[in-house]
């Protein structure tokens, strides 16, 4: 899985700008909505929900805010959200994938088209970049001091993980095919282990490389589509330098 790790470094420290700004517990409250309204307020027959819920956790929500976004699931005049996807390419043909939830389709197609149009990129059709990113399973585990990495990565194995990441900053990622995604949750569930974060990724199957100057320039289209209240997640193919991440901090 070559770049796989500065893909995700990118995508972490993405997550703690986002954290500054109080966007991410807005994503966050919408996905954990949007899963009590369609599968029910119960975690134990509602993956969905309690996937959201464990994510929001991860990101040190306060439990009344999680509760409070259930409860408006569960209520009749929460909004009816469409999950949606745009697929198109940012400067110097940086691959962009971006998923969206939204009460108002027309309200996101137009911020996400001028994202793309304003950083001198486009859009294209739904499908045209399915080919660049494989459907994975992430997971972020804290390792507590004195783990027998050995033998964490043995059972991660057994339990579906295809790669597993070096400990860095006490954090390990974990990577598995999309269906081997509930049998890794259940594998971290026997090892009494709480992620972080599980997430249904997109990974890029080919990456890019870019200088300084057009890397800066990609990043501010991410920045642009992450800051939309509509979009939920935004993937891209850029394989960063260890360097590069200081532009953007």
């Amino acid at each position: 899985m070559a770049g796989h790790s500065k893909w995700a470094n990118i995508k972490h420290r993405k997550g703690a700008q986002d954290a500054k700004r109080g966007k991410i517990f807005t994503k966050l409250i919408k996905e954990i909505t949007v899963a009590s309204k369609v599968g029910g307020p119960d975690v134990d027959t509602n993956p969905r929900l309690r996937l959201a819920i464990q994510n929001a956790k991860g990101k040190n929500m306060p439990k009344d805010t999680i509760e409070r976004a259930v409860k408006k699931g569960q209520g009749g005049d929460s909004a009816d959200y469409q999950e949606l996807t745009y697929e198109g390419y940012g400067p110097n043909g940086v691959a962009v994938y971006v998923e969206c939830q939204t009460d108002n389709q027309n309200r996101t197609v137009s911020n996400v088209r001028s994202a793309f149009s304003k950083s001198g990129g486009s859009l294209g059709k739904n499908g045209s970049l399915e080919f660049l990113f494989d459907r994975k399973g992430v997971f972020t585990i804290e390792i507590q001091e004195g783990t027998d990495l050995e033998d964490l990565e043995l059972n991660l194995i057994d339990g579906g993980a295809e790669d597993v990441s070096d400990v860095e900053e006490g954090l390990m990622t974990i990577t598995c095919v999309m269906e081997d995604f509930g049998n890794m949750q259940q594998k971290l569930d026997e090892l009494k282990i709480e992620p972080k974060s599980a997430e249904l990724e997109r990974i890029p199957n080919i990456t890019k490389e870019l200088d300084d100057e057009d890397f800066v320039k990609a990043m501010k289209l991410i920045d642009k589509l992450e800051d939309d209240d509509d979009v939920q997640k935004v993937f891209h193919n850029i394989e960063a330098k260890e360097s590069q991440f200081d532009l953007i901090d």
